[in-house]
């Protein structure tokens, strides 16, 4: 039975049922990624409370099996056909209902009058689906919204911007997954967000993990992640270790992962010279087999939003060689339980491997440093509280 507040919608009353809640995720370009983690374990933690949770995904061929796992669990799942690159693009910019996104959505939401909808950007601010947030607003429904990653790179031009200062203000809360993120955001909109609140992803590792410290006297370096350069940033990691001062060190580099530009990087291994160097390994889910092989993690992302990998590293008691970007730059202390680049440019990330190098007798000591410090800066189940977060909205 449908109860709870009645919302005016252009002349029609829609009654929205108080159990109901829709998750709708924009990740557009992979089955599955980091993003999809906060929202799909709040949907199972809500689920098993007795709420009539639905999400709206792209209809990927297969669906992933953490997708398929939320319908056995009770999540109605909605697939979406796939947009054409040209109709995303579209979609992006231009308020279009004649989008099979926006027509999906639209079709769930009448069939299921939720008390909240959740709306989680699997792409970048400020690319953020305006025309769904603005759907929200145009039939009154309350909605919230979770931004997984921003830039400095990207910016509105001012029709965008004034687009969503009149449309986030009215969501619920606008979560950001890092401090720095959120104040980007404001920035780039030309004003606060009283609304937003920073909340914490959920990792796939135990709070208490503390794999074995590997007695290799080599150093062990992985980059753990999407193969994305634009991204990720490898390329800069693989010139700073070319570099004439790295070669009489003894160090390895493993990647694990998969992604678009796999090829790429291995033919610049072959260029750099680093093919007895550098390996490519398959991404192994259980994280503890990662770092019971690896010292440090590297991680010279262009841009980022709350990486999941960081954290469990830090978890795991490996300390962190990363770029200055959104989450990274709040939980590393330089020093003490990693080392920090100021900026994603080469020169920059090798001065800070530089400084690990120098440091490498302590990197141990680095490790359970980082430990001690994550697990006082974070809670022990994101997910958990996240799903509380989103009953006190409704």
């Amino acid at each position: 039975m449908a109860f709870g507040v009645s919302f005016l919608n252009r002349g029609i009353v829609m009654n929205l049922d108080k159990k109901s809640i829709v998750f709708v995720s924009t990740m557009d370009s992979a089955s599955w990624g980091g993003s999809e983690e906060l929202w799909s374990r709040a949907a199972l933690d809500l689920s098993a409370k007795g709420f009539l949770v639905s999400a709206s995904v792209h209809g990927w061929t297969p669906l992933d099996e953490r997708v398929i796992n939320l319908k056995r669990h009770g999540v109605d799942v909605w697939p979406r056909p796939r947009e054409s690159l040209r109709a995303l693009a579209w979609r992006k910019v231009f308020a279009n209902d004649k989008t099979s996104t926006i027509k999906a959505v639209k079709k769930l939401i009448s069939a299921k009058r939720p008390a909240l909808i959740v709306l989680s950007h699997g792409g970048a601010f400020p690319f953020a689906d305006i025309n769904l947030i603005e759907l929200f607003v145009a039939k009154e429904l309350p909605f919230a919204t979770i931004c997984h990653v921003n830039s400095e790179g990207w910016w509105f031009n001012d029709s965008m911007a004034d687009r969503y200062r009149k449309a986030l203000p009215i969501a619920r809360r606008c979560y950001f997954v890092s401090r720095a993120n959120l104040r980007l955001a404001e920035k780039q909109l030309g004003c606060d967000l009283p609304n937003a609140e920073v909340v914490w992803n959920p990792v796939n590792v135990s709070i208490t993990a503390s794999p074995r410290w590997p007695p290799s006297d080599e150093l062990q370096l992985a980059c753990v992640g999407r193969l994305q350069l634009v991204t990720k940033g490898q390329d800069l990691l693989l010139e700073a270790l070319a570099d004439p001062s790295w070669a009489s060190r003894p160090w390895r580099l493993r990647f694990y992962g998969a992604g678009e530009n796999r090829d790429t990087l291995e033919r610049l291994v072959q260029r750099l010279g680093l093919q007895n160097r550098v390996s490519f390994e398959e991404y192994l889910t259980v994280v503890e087999k990662i770092w019971a092989e690896n010292h440090v993690l590297v991680v010279p992302s262009r841009y980022e939003g709350g990486p999941i990998v960081t954290v469990e590293a830090m978890l795991c008691g490996r300390p962190v060689v990363a770029t200055k970007v959104a989450l990274q730059g709040e939980i590393i202390d330089d020093g003490i339980t990693g080392f920090l680049a100021e900026a994603p440019i080469t020169s920059i990330f090798r001065r800070a491997l530089d400084r690990l190098w120098e440091r490498r007798s302590a990197l141990e000591d680095m490790g359970r440093a980082a430990a001690k410090s994550i697990r006082e800066k974070m809670p022990a189940d994101p997910a958990r509280i996240f799903s509380e977060k989103i009953q006190r909205l409704i």
